[in-house]
């Protein structure tokens, strides 16, 4: 029987240990925490957005996007959805967001772990990985307390993103000592703070407005939906899809900048229009008044204080400085060079029997769910095709 180590016991590494026990190997989980997912417990405010069924273009980032084009064929948002049907979960549809019916990140983790034991999985939680090599036909796992051998090792140990205790470089240096290459980790889905300290009048307003991302002056991602303005800069779900572009960019030495638009539903002409009907309905009100109705108080102040109105509605300028820490960041962007990987069975290319799934990867998706996808489907078909291919 094949014995596989798998490296973190988080979303992808659950999954790889469930799918390659059900494929005949013998197999172990060496977690550092003092228990299994606490990372998915943290995710969609601890209720689990575990998969999204609407499907775009650009849902995956990375140097090489493409890359998840193998895995998720192999083990898709139906195959997901089906899983975990069967593992027990009873899903609930929020426009095509997915999440347990029970609203419990928990829940998820509890079938994950209720199933591994079913396979005589063994999970070894407060176990940290100093290291991993190969000498004498084996791979070796050395922990700070013990080595491990094994047939083939599973990489899993997830980015440096989140507050959960744990996410840490481990898997990030284990990689680059077996020779592989890193994608620069850099924070991901999180806000941006910007320069400027004027900030603190729009703290707490959140407000529906359009951004657009500009890169040395030119327009390369927009996003629309509601804002969260905030002491230091600007958040929301907008603002976290495009975060991987800009803190790159930021990083890079480039200039950063975002546009905001207050009123996306009306062009610069057709604001001008509709506040000039109001100021005839409303003659006896001044500038800041007029906009009563429109707009959060707060922001009214804001805008009033700029030079020229229509423009400070529709085309807010922020110079971006940087994100926020990878603790305040749900995911990185980089990771291990994907052009090292086997796209169709995650496994390395530079070693037989070296393979790697989820967050490790240079990959991430947007907010909704597919950050959690590309951790199930990455961690199938590694688990699979570890327990199924002749690697020694």
């Amino acid at each position: 029987m094949k014995h596989i180590i798998i490296v973190g016991a988080g979303a992808s590494g659950l999954v790889a240990a469930i799918s390659a026990a059900a494929n005949g190997a013998a197999v172990t989980v060496l977690e550092r925490n003092d228990r299994p997912g606490r990372k998915i417990c943290a995710t969609g405010n601890g209720r689990c957005n575990m998969t999204n069924l609407q499907k775009s273009a650009d849902t995956y980032r990375g140097t090489h996007p493409e890359f998840v084009k193998d895995a998720l064929e192999q083990f898709s948002v139906e195959d997901t959805l089906e899983f975990f049907r069967k593992l027990g979960i009873c899903t609930t549809d929020r426009s095509g967001w997915i999440y347990p019916r029970s609203n419990q990140a928990q829940s998820v983790v509890d079938v994950l772990t209720l199933k591994a034991r079913s396979l005589k999985i063994k999970l070894k939680t407060n176990q940290f990985v100093t290291g991993v090599s190969f000498s004498g036909g084996h791979w070796n796992v050395h922990t700070d307390g013990w080595t491990y051998t094994c047939d083939a090792v599973i990489l899993a140990n997830g980015s440096r993103a989140s507050s959960v205790a744990g996410s840490g470089e481990s898997g990030y240096q284990i990689a680059e000592s077996l020779g592989h290459h890193l994608i620069e980790p850099l924070p991901a889905l999180t806000a941006l703070k910007c320069r400027g300290n004027s900030f603190s009048g729009w703290s707490g307003v959140r407000t529906e407005g359009k951004i657009t991302l500009y890169i040395n002056g030119t327009p390369v991602a927009s996003q629309q939906g509601e804002l969260q303005l905030t002491d230091y800069g600007i958040s929301g779900i907008p603002v976290f899809q495009i975060s991987r572009y800009a803190i790159r960019a930021v990083h890079e030495k480039k200039a950063v900048e975002l546009s905001v638009n207050f009123f996306p539903e009306l062009s610069s002409k057709e604001l001008e229009e509709y506040l000039e009907h109001r100021r005839k309905d409303c003659p006896y009100k001044n500038e800041r008044e007029l906009l009563t109705g429109i707009f959060p108080e707060k922001l009214i102040r804001i805008l009033t204080a700029q030079r020229e109105l229509i423009s400070a509605i529709t085309d807010f300028r922020l110079s971006v400085k940087d994100g926020l820490s990878f603790e305040q960041a749900q995911v990185c962007s980089g990771g291990v060079d994907t052009s090292e990987v086997n796209s169709y069975s995650m496994e390395s290319r530079l070693h037989r029997g070296l393979y790697f799934a989820g967050e490790l990867l240079d990959i991430d998706g947007t907010c909704g769910g597919y950050n959690l996808q590309w951790a199930w489907s990455s961690g199938a078909v590694a688990g699979l095709h570890a327990a199924k291919e002749d690697n020694v």
